[in-house]
């Protein structure tokens, strides 16, 4: 999946992972990886983000749980 990859794959599902579970922007992610003395472009990012999101997603959603389709919510009024 990562064959021929410039950045090592780890560094691709991290950003990827914090670009899909905390929603910064792409240049938020690229500081956060200048923090960690690796050098990406926001491209980069957005490149591997469109690329490998559809086949993360189906792996993670084996992971999920489901939720039921009952909900309560306490309707206390202060």
């Amino acid at each position: 999946m990562f064959k021929g990859r410039h950045f090592d794959y780890e560094i691709i599902v991290l950003c990827v992972r914090w670009y899909v579970t905390y929603k910064p922007s792409y240049r938020d992610l690229v500081e956060m990886m200048a923090e960690r003395h690796l050098d990406v472009a926001h491209t980069t990012i957005m490149r591997w983000v469109q690329r490998y999101m559809p086949d993360f997603l189906k792996r993670w959603q084996r992971y999920a749980r489901s939720v039921g389709s009952s909900w309560r919510v306490d309707e206390s009024v202060p």
